[in-house]
């Protein structure tokens, strides 16, 4: 395939870059600076603008836009930043598929779709909650319709929190624990989805490849464990105690909404849509993803 990739420098859209070429598939990457390699092409999403040639030939589009949702308090103009990043690239994209008949689009989402989902199970049928993840979320699966409208696959890929070394959700915490500082956030039940970086990049490349998957797709583990729970794995993985706790209102006072929906806010989601198209996880168990990605 020749897939072209929008957010190719981030952790997830780096980590897909180098799993694709090593399939065998070309990859092309967007960028918006000026193109300096053969396989780069200059965009501008605010202004519309994509660079002649991007889809010449193109089977499937990528996009893993976005600003990153921490650190730092959700103020109102934050807010905004965090909602053009995603939304403005994804309306550009899906227009250029839609008039380029390019036959898949896979864009990014999150299991902030889902909102405070406490104890419930939460598939891909699942209603969206409610917060400013929820609808940033439901705005952003929203804004590739027209895509969709044209024809093509689309696949909204709803990303559970991502374990990598090289950076994500570890790479504040790794200090922290490393100093025994290590602690769990509010009562410590609310659940968190997690998934491999290997394993996200090789479910948006069975996304990617599979025509049997269109709309939500969970990506992430099959086990989502609580906090109390990846907090003592965590510092188990880093040989270090964990006896901390942050109470939910320090949290809120420091952080504010980010602090509540990022840290408090749990979704107990489930792959079902990945797993009934036969994908295989290559971790399921979180002691053994975080002995690998550690």
């Amino acid at each position: 395939m020749r897939v072209l990739i929008a957010g190719s420098s981030g952790l997830i859209g780096s980590t897909l870059t180098a799993r694709l070429r090593e399939a065998g598939h070309e990859v092309r990457r967007l960028v918006r600076r000026d193109a300096q390699r053969q396989d780069e092409y200059r965009w501008d999403p605010p202004a519309g603008s994509i660079a002649e040639g991007a889809f010449a030939g193109v089977d499937a589009v990528a996009n893993f836009c976005g600003a990153p949702l921490l650190p730092g308090r959700w103020s109102a103009a934050r807010k905004q930043v965090l909602t053009d990043s995603r939304l403005e690239p994804t309306e550009v994209l899906a227009e250029a598929v839609a008039e380029h008949d390019v036959p898949v689009l896979v864009n990014a989402s999150a299991v902030g779709y889902y909102g405070n989902g406490g104890e419930a199970e939460l598939d891909e049928s699942a209603p969206p909650g409610s917060g400013f993840l929820a609808e940033l979320c439901a705005g952003w699966e929203a804004a590739a319709s027209p895509a969709a409208k044209a024809g093509a696959r689309v696949v909204s890929v709803r990303t559970g929190l991502v374990l990598s070394g090289k950076g994500g959700l570890l790479t504040p915490l790794k200090p922290l624990f490393g100093l025994a500082l290590g602690g769990r956030l509010g009562d410590g039940r609310q659940f968190m989805p997690w998934i491999s970086s290997t394993d996200e990049a090789a479910a948006v490349q069975f996304a990617l490849e599979r025509d049997a998957l269109s709309g939500p797709v969970n990506l992430c583990s099959p086990n989502p464990v609580r906090n109390a729970e990846f907090t003592k794995a965590l510092g188990r993985a880093l040989h270090r105690p964990a006896p901390w706790w942050v109470p939910g209102a320090a949290l809120k006072v420091a952080l504010g909404q980010a602090g509540e929906e990022m840290a408090l806010y749990g979704q107990r989601a489930v792959p079902r849509a990945l797993e009934a198209a036969g994908f295989e996880f290559t971790y399921t168990d979180l002691d053994e993803a975080l002995a690998a990605v550690l």
